[in-house]
């Protein structure tokens, strides 16, 4: 299997990402959150924006996104690593993307979303990080070697 193969499929298997954010100082945060993406490039969440994570974005959009199984064997895992942009989703944009959420939500037995609840007084806004750079943890015995996955294979 080609390495973008692989980080498709481990995206496609896994209901949580840890997305890493920072503050306008550099102080790092980590947050696990259940996603949806599309394309392998887009990765979707629901948030408050009193969040610490959302709080950050606002303010330092650049994130960082691993996305692994913690269920494996020591030294048997695979992740896939991704730098990206993230903001909340607005406009044109944003019912393609709630929809892209609410499917993903109800093939794992969650719930429907719609426009409405992610938008005026629910407290609750639908986020998206583009991605600018991926790669997954390469399989050759040397620790935290990772393989570039050209976005266009993605």
């Amino acid at each position: 299997m080609t390495s973008a193969g692989t980080a498709r499929d481990i995206v496609d298997a896994s209901l949580y990402m840890t997305l890493a954010t920072a503050d306008a100082a550099g102080r790092p945060w980590s947050s696990p959150v259940y996603f949806a993406h599309t394309e392998y490039r887009k990765f979707l969440w629901v948030s408050s924006p009193e969040a610490r994570h959302s709080h950050n974005i606002a303010v330092r959009p650049e994130v960082g996104i691993a996305v692994f199984d913690s269920s494996v064997a020591i030294g048997t895992g695979q992740g896939v690593y991704v730098s990206a942009v993230a903001a909340v989703v607005e406009g044109a944009d944003a019912e393609r993307a709630i929809d892209a959420f609410s499917r993903r939500s109800l093939s794992h037995g969650g719930r429907a979303w719609t426009l409405d609840d992610v938008r005026g007084d629910t407290g609750i806004r639908l986020y998206r990080a583009v991605a600018d750079n991926y790669s997954i943890l390469a399989k050759d015995g040397r620790p935290d070697h990772r393989i570039p996955i050209d976005l266009g294979h993605i």
